[in-house]
C-alpha cells in the first residue's frame, strides 16, 4: 500500500457529499474554535518557538483552508442559487477572522520575538522568510492601528470581500442572461463545425430547433473570429462589451456602483495604513520597487511596441479594404478581419490546426514533456470524489524514486455555471507535519469546447497555451520541496514573479521536439507536418504589437486608477486617457471592458496586473537558455526545477531568478521572441 497516496487521498475534499446547506455552520463552529485556539497562542508562558508558535498557527490555517477551499472551488466551477448563498453567508467572517488574524497583537509580538531571537540566524532561509513576511503582513493587516482604525479597517476588508464575490457573481450572470437563438443556417455561415455542434447541442438542450449562441468563450470567440454575418458579429460584441454595465440586460447585474466602492474602499485601506494610494500598497508585495518604476516599464514597452502595432493596423486596414470590402474596420470587425489576414498571409488558422490537438494527445504530449523537462510523472487516479463528469485527477511522482510529489484535478472543458477563463488554484498545501509529508493538490480549470456528439474535443492551438500557462502554475504548486506553507508553492511569492512559471511553458508550444509529442491528427494520427509548423512559425508573431499594447493598456488602466482615485474620478474617463496615450486600435464609446474585468474587481491582480507584462520578461529570458542549450536539456530543466519551482516563496524571487540565470533579467528576449523589433 502507498501510505502517502492514501493519505492524501484522505485528505481531499469530499465533493459527493457537499452540502451547501452546511457551509455555514462548519464555517461558524471551526472560527470559534480557531479564535479560541489563538488566544492561547498569544498568551505563550516562555518564549515562542517553531514548535510551540508556528506549527500550531499552522495548523489553524490549515483547517480553515481545507473548509474554505473546496467552497470557494464550488463556487466558480460548479454555481447554483444555494451554494451562492452559502459562500456569501459566510464570505464576511471568512473576511472578518483573516483581518482579526493580521490584527492580532499576541501574535505579532510572537513572530516579532522570533526574529529578535539569537537563532534567527542559524533558522533555514524558509522559516526566516516565514517570519519576515508574517511580520510584513501583520503591518499591512493593521497592526499599528489604533483600536478605533483597526475596526473601520476590518469592516473594510470585509465589505470588500463582498464587493469582489458579487462584482464576479455579476458578470458570470450578465454572461448566463445573453442567448442568441437561430433556424437560419445561413446566418452562421463560416463559423467551425466544432461549433456549430456545440451550439446545436445548447439548442437541443434548451427544447428548441437551430442553434443557440452564447457568450461563453469558446462561442463569443468563434463568432468574432469566424462569422461572415457581420451583423451577427456585431450583435454578440455589443454583448460582450456591455456585460455588467448599465448598457447591459436593461442594467441588471451592473457593476458601476460595485466598481466604484470598491476603489474607494481600497484607497480608503491604503491611507488608513499610511501609504499614498493603493497602488503604493499592492507594490509592498511584489519585485517592483516604485510606481515610477512599474509605470516607466509599461509606457517603455508601449514605446517599442506601438511603432510595430501602428504598421500592423496599416496592414489589416488596408486588406480589409481590399479583400473584404470594409472601407471602416469596426471592433467587431477586428477580429475577423484579423483571422482572415493570418490565413491570407500563412495559409493557417486556427481551425486549420484543431484537428491536430485532441484532448488526449495534448494531455499524454503535456504530461511527457514534464517527464522531460523535470523528471517527474503524470498518472490518472481513479476512485477520486469529483464535482463532475467531465473532471479528472491525476497523481504527480518522481520518475527515478516514484516518490509522490502532489495530486491534481483537470476540469477542462466550458459549461452552464461554470465562471469563464483559466486558472489554478489550491486545494492543499504541501506541508510537513508530525515528520510526514502532506503533499499538495491543486485544481486545474479551463474552458475549452467540449465533446459534442460523440466527437472529440479538439483544441486550438490557442488553447493548447492556455493549457500549458495554466499547468505551470500548477507545477509551481505541486513540485515544492519548502515544507513551511507560508512560503510553499506559489505561497510567498512575489505577485510579479508568480506568472514566471506559467509564461515559460507557453514556449514549448511552439518548438518542432515539443509539437511532435502534443500532436497528431485526430482522424489519420499524422503529425503536424513541417510545412504546417513553419507556417505555425510564421505567423507566431502576426500582430504581436497590437496584441502587447492590449495588455499594456490593460496595465496602465489597472495601475492608474489605483494610484489616482479619488472620490469623484470618472472610470471611463481614465480608460479613455490611457487609450488615448497608448492603444492604436479605439473601442466605440459603449465599450465597457472595466465592468468584467474581474482580474482587478474580484481576482488577485488589483494594482498588479503588470505583472503579466513584467513576468514575461522572467519567462522569455527564462527561455532563452533553453534556447541556447536545447528544448530538452536536462541540465537547464533541472536546474530550473531546483532554483525555481522547488523553492516557492522561501527566497527573493529575484535571487532565485539570478540562481538560475546567472544574471538580472535582460527584457532583449521578450523583445526578440515577440517580434517587436520594428
Amino acid at each position: 500500500m502507498d501510505t502517502d497516496l492514501e493519505r492524501t487521498r484522505a485528505q481531499l475534499p469530499r465533493f459527493a457529499t457537499f452540502n451547501p446547506a452546511e457551509v455555514q455552520p462548519a464555517v461558524d463552529a471551526l472560527l470559534a474554535r480557531n479564535r479560541a485556539a489563538l488566544a492561547a497562542l498569544g498568551a505563550l508562558d516562555g518564549a515562542p518557538g517553531w514548535d510551540n508558535f508556528v506549527e500550531p498557527l499552522d495548523d489553524l490555517n490549515d483547517a480553515l483552508s481545507r473548509c474554505w477551499s473546496p467552497v470557494r472551488h464550488l463556487h466558480g466551477v460548479l454555481d447554483s442559487e444555494a451554494l451562492r448563498e452559502a459562500y456569501n453567508a459566510a464570505l464576511p467572517a471568512i473576511s472578518a477572522y483573516g483581518t482579526e488574524l493580521l490584527q492580532n497583537d499576541g501574535l505579532y509580538r510572537g513572530f516579532a520575538a522570533l526574529e529578535a531571537a539569537p537563532d534567527f540566524a542559524v533558522l533555514s532561509p524558509a522559516r526566516r522568510q516565514v517570519v519576515l513576511q508574517s511580520l510584513r503582513d501583520f503591518r499591512l493587516g493593521g497592526i499599528a492601528l489604533d483600536p478605533a482604525r483597526r475596526v473601520r479597517f476590518s469592516e473594510v476588508q470585509q465589505e470588500l470581500a463582498k464587493l469582489g464575490a458579487r462584482f464576479e457573481e455579476n458578470v458570470l450572470d450578465a454572461t448566463r442572461a445573453f442567448e442568441y437563438h437561430t433556424t437560419d443556417a445561413a446566418e452562421l455561415a463560416g463559423l467551425p463545425d466544432p461549433i456549430l455542434g456545440l451550439t446545436a447541442q445548447n439548442a437541443q438542450q434548451a427544447g428548441r430547433e437551430g442553434w443557440l449562441l452564447t457568450l461563453d468563450l469558446p462561442c463569443y470567440q468563434a463568432v468574432l473570429m469566424y462569422a461572415d454575418d457581420r451583423t451577427l458579429r456585431h450583435t454578440l460584441y455589443d454583448a460582450y462589451v456591455t456585460r455588467a454595465s448599465e448598457l447591459s440586460a436593461e442594467g441588471r447585474f451592473d457593476n458601476s456602483e460595485v466598481i466604484s466602492r470598491i476603489l474607494a474602499l481600497r484607497q480608503e485601506s491604503a491611507r488608513l495604513l499610511d501609504f499614498a494610494d493603493y497602488a503604493a500598497l499592492s507594490l509592498a508585495t511584489k519585485m517592483a520597487g516604485s510606481p515610477a518604476e512599474v509605470l516607466g516599464f509599461l509606457r517603455d514597452l508601449a514605446r517599442r511596441s506601438r511603432p510595430v502595432a501602428l504598421r500592423e493596423l496599416g496592414e489589416l486596414e488596408a486588406f480589409a479594404a481590399r479583400e473584404l470590402g470594409m472601407a471602416q474596420l469596426e471592433a467587431w470587425d477586428v477580429p475577423y478581419a484579423s483571422e482572415k489576414l493570418r490565413q491570407h498571409s500563412y495559409a493557417i488558422s486556427q481551425e486549420t490546426l484543431r484537428p491536430y490537438f485532441p484532448v488526449a494527445r495534448v494531455l499524454s504530449g503535456l504530461f511527457e514533456i514534464i517527464r522531460r523537462l523535470f523528471g517527474v510523472r503524470i498518472a490518472k487516479l481513479d476512485g477520486i470524489d469529483v464535482w463532475h463528469p467531465d473532471v479528472a485527477c491525476y497523481e504527480v511522482r518522481g520518475e527515478a524514486d516514484a516518490e509522490l510529489r502532489g495530486v491534481f484535478y483537470l476540469d477542462i472543458f466550458a459549461r452552464a455555471h461554470k465562471r469563464g477563463g483559466a486558472w489554478m488554484d489550491d486545494c492543499l498545501g504541501r506541508r510537513r507535519v508530525g515528520g510526514e509529508v502532506r503533499h499538495p493538490a491543486a485544481y486545474l480549470t479551463c474552458n475549452f469546447t467540449p465533446p459534442v456528439e460523440g466527437r472529440p474535443s479538439l483544441l486550438t492551438h490557442d488553447e493548447v497555451i492556455t493549457l500549458f500557462h495554466e499547468f505551470g502554475h500548477g507545477l509551481h504548486h505541486l513540485l515544492t520541496r519548502i515544507d513551511e506553507p507560508g512560503v510553499a508553492g506559489i505561497n510567498g511569492v512575489a505577485w510579479d514573479a508568480v506568472e514566471l512559471p506559467s509564461q515559460f511553458m507557453e514556449n514549448w508550444c511552439w518548438e518542432r521536439e515539443a509539437l511532435d509529442l502534443l500532436s497528431a491528427h485526430h482522424e489519420t494520427g499524422e503529425p503536424l507536418s513541417d510545412d504546417l509548423l513553419s507556417r505555425l512559425r510564421a505567423a507566431k508573431n502576426f500582430q504581436a504589437g497590437l496584441k502587447s499594447l492590449r495588455q499594456i493598456e490593460f496595465a496602465l488602466f489597472d495601475f492608474r486608477l489605483h494610484a489616482e482615485f479619488t472620490r469623484g474620478l470618472d472610470v471611463q474617463t481614465l480608460l479613455d486617457e490611457v487609450r488615448n496615450e497608448v492603444a492604436v486600435l479605439i473601442p466605440p464609446r459603449h465599450n465597457r471592458f472595466q465592468h468584467s474585468f474581474s482580474h482587478i474587481f474580484a481576482g488577485g491582480y488589483a494594482a498588479g496586473y503588470y505583472s503579466y507584462k513584467w513576468a514575461e520578461v522572467l519567462a522569455a529570458d527564462a527561455f532563452s537558455r533553453f534556447e541556447e542549450a536545447g528544448v530538452f536539456d536536462p541540465q537547464a530543466g533541472a536546474d530550473f526545477l531546483h532554483a525555481i519551482l522547488e523553492r516557492g516563496g522561501s527566497e527573493d524571487a529575484a535571487v532565485l531568478f539570478r540562481r538560475f540565470r546567472g544574471r538580472d533579467p535582460s527584457i532583449e528576449a521578450l523583445i526578440r521572441r515577440s517580434g517587436l523589433t520594428a
